[in-house]
């Protein structure tokens, strides 16, 4: 609808719109309330989230309503600040004593310019992670498997960044083809996620999906376990179905294809030219149509000049090549994540931890994860294995040898000078009179700053006590030599400052 003579959208008049049946109406619950926190409006769904009924909480306050105060109530958190909350995850028991696991996003609503109220919406997460990835209340850790053999689907893969959404959108596009996939990622990144959701996204999702790890199959083994035995074929051989006929009409992923021996990529390209594989010992073929998917823990082209992956198979495997990125590559992903392994392991470990504190999620950003998405899990389930009865992960409950390693973001390094025990030391800041301390940098390096001074105060004392002896001052601090030897690079040690130092060392 548009004015004929300025065309122009005539737009409606706002004022006068009834959005209250469409908030009632909404697959998220609503609240909104007034500065003081009563309760103006709960629609259906958020009754349904909380088991009570809207007309006995529509005009009482929301501490009358949930056993929260003042603090730990979005709400007022959100009134007090008098700006918004978004996407925060939150637990908490009603006046009848139902828990809710939620995502919270809280908004403050103004009238003419001053603070009226503040509308919040109310995300299930119980029912968004059924719905998102069919994971079991008996398991939380771990979706169940499928009658094709598979657990994992694309709602399982976590992810906000450009490049993990690209590849996403790249593996859906290929899932319908029966053109191979090529993954690239290196360990940890979900390569097995990837291919499992590619097979259930397709028309083969009735069909099995088989998976075999190239790199952890003994050579002498793989070709018999990838195309089957005939009895009689070597000693010891029976007539046993190969991976390609069990994931006949399925797909076959081949995992760090790059291990596989040169000797039998040959004969996988055979069988891609020829749709047919010969078992073991047998004189006739067997048709095969499937859709295989395999995967790479190093570049193609790496693998490729170094004579582990064939040249013309690569170009047979990779029809279609996604580059699944590393964790470190995915700074947005990380809060996400981070979330999610939480509320997972709160419901597998009956904990209630809310978040970790800035400290911890500046060190999730900037840690370099070797290990990826694997890696993160794990972290976050140890830390909330030992936490306690804190409800907020913080820098004491990592473990200590992953400060200790941390090496790509150290920020503005620490300058530690072994010192004539005899002269009068300078005192460093944290009181530690063995310690000359730069300045620090900015942002997080007051954190930093303490930290390095105690792995260096660490790495001084265990030098000293093992008189120079970096092998024994690494077996000291449970670390490798190699990583002493960088430290003592980085901190300005040299071994010839703690020679006779032992002697004097009641430890030594």
């Amino acid at each position: 609808m548009s004015d004929q003579s300025s065309n122009r959208p005539i737009l409606p008049d706002f004022d006068n719109l009834d959005f209250m049946p469409v908030f009632d109406a909404f697959d998220e619950g609503i609240i909104i309330t007034d500065t003081g926190g009563r309760i103006l409006f709960y629609n259906e769904t958020q009754a349904g989230i909380d088991d009570l009924r809207p007309v006995n909480v529509i005009g009482k306050r929301v501490a009358d309503i949930y056993r929260l105060d003042w603090y730990d109530s979005m709400i007022f958190r959100c009134l007090e600040a008098n700006t918004p909350i978004i996407g925060r995850l939150f637990f908490y028991r009603t006046c009848k004593g139902k828990l809710a696991n939620t995502i919270h996003s809280v908004f403050p609503l103004h009238l003419n310019g001053t603070l009226a109220g503040a509308i919040c919406f109310v995300k299930n997460y119980n029912l968004l992670e059924k719905v998102m990835s069919g994971y079991s209340t008996l398991s939380p850790n771990t979706p169940p498997e499928l009658a094709n053999g598979t657990r994992y689907q694309f709602s399982d893969i976590m992810g906000v960044d450009k490049s993990i959404l690209h590849a996403l959108t790249m593996a859906r596009l290929a899932a319908e083809s029966r053109s191979p996939v090529m993954l690239f990622g290196e360990t940890g990144s979900g390569k097995e996620m990837f291919a499992q959701s590619i097979h259930n996204y397709s028309s083969r999702r009735d069909n099995p999906f088989v998976g075999i790890n190239c790199a952890a199959i003994p050579d002498t083994l793989l070709e018999g376990l990838l195309f089957g035995t005939v009895k009689g074929a070597f000693t010891g051989a029976v007539d046993k179905m190969g991976l390609f006929e069990q994931a006949n009409g399925g797909s076959l992923f081949l995992d760090e294809i790059n291990s596989m021996p040169i000797a039998l990529q040959s004969k996988l390209l055979r069988v891609l030219q020829e749709k047919k594989i010969r078992r073991v010992g047998a004189s006739g073929e067997v048709p095969v149509a499937l859709k295989i998917i395999s995967s790479v823990n190093i570049p193609a082209h790496k693998a490729i000049r170094q004579r582990q992956l064939r040249m013309d198979l690569f170009y047979r495997l990779a029809v279609v090549y996604i580059a699944i990125p590393p964790l470190h590559e995915q700074p947005d992903g990380i809060e996400t994540l981070t979330r999610h392994f939480i509320y997972k392991n709160n419901l597998a470990l009956g904990k209630k931890v809310c978040g970790v504190s800035e400290p911890v999620m500046q060190f999730f950003r900037t840690y370099h994860w070797p290990g990826n998405v694997r890696e993160l899990e794990h972290l976050i389930e140890g830390a909330m294995n030992t936490i306690g009865p804190d409800t907020t992960l913080r820098i004491s409950h990592l473990p200590p040898h992953l400060l200790l390693h941390q090496v790509r973001d150290e920020g503005t390094p620490v300058h530690v000078v072994p010192l004539d025990r005899s002269a009068n030391p300078p005192v460093s800041k944290a009181g530690n009179p063995d310690l000359g301390v730069a300045s620090p940098g900015a942002g997080m390096q007051d954190l930093r700053e303490r930290r390095q001074e105690q792995e260096a105060k660490m790495i001084d004392d265990a030098l000293r006590a093992a008189g120079g002896n970096v092998s024994a001052a690494a077996r000291r601090l449970n670390v490798s030599r190699q990583l002493i030897h960088y430290k003592m690079r980085k901190y300005g040690l040299r071994r010839t400052a703690y020679r006779g130092s032992i002697e004097n060392d009641p430890a030594g």
